[in-house]
């Protein structure tokens, strides 16, 4: 029983992170604006880069492969009933990555 409780604990947690968006490039705002914005929300930022133009100079083309990556600890038991003794997981994000394509065609 305790494992079914981690378990869906586990996969909520998970479908929680994954769901939420990195973030959309507007069209008002600089390919450095957009990065700059998605460092400030915490994600380390993988740029692929079409042509050798200056950064000032370039346009969002596509922001993808937004990535979570979480562990679980444990936390003290939640207290509900003696008898039961369940155990729950808390889970903490380590890591957050996204990659965004940027066109610096002249």
């Amino acid at each position: 029983m305790r494992t079914g409780w981690a378990l869906a604990a586990a996969t909520a947690a998970v479908c929680g992170v994954m769901a939420a968006p990195a973030g959309l490039a507007s069209a008002d705002d600089s390919a450095q604006d957009t990065i700059n914005r998605l460092q400030q929300q915490g994600f380390t930022v993988n740029i692929d880069r079409v042509g050798s133009a200056p950064l000032s100079e370039c346009v969002v083309t596509n922001v993808r492969n937004q990535r979570t990556v979480t562990s679980f600890s444990p936390i003290d038991r939640l207290g509900i009933d003696d008898d039961y003794n369940i155990n729950a997981f808390n889970p903490i994000v380590v890591g957050r990555s996204v990659s965004v394509t940027v066109n610096c065609a002249s």
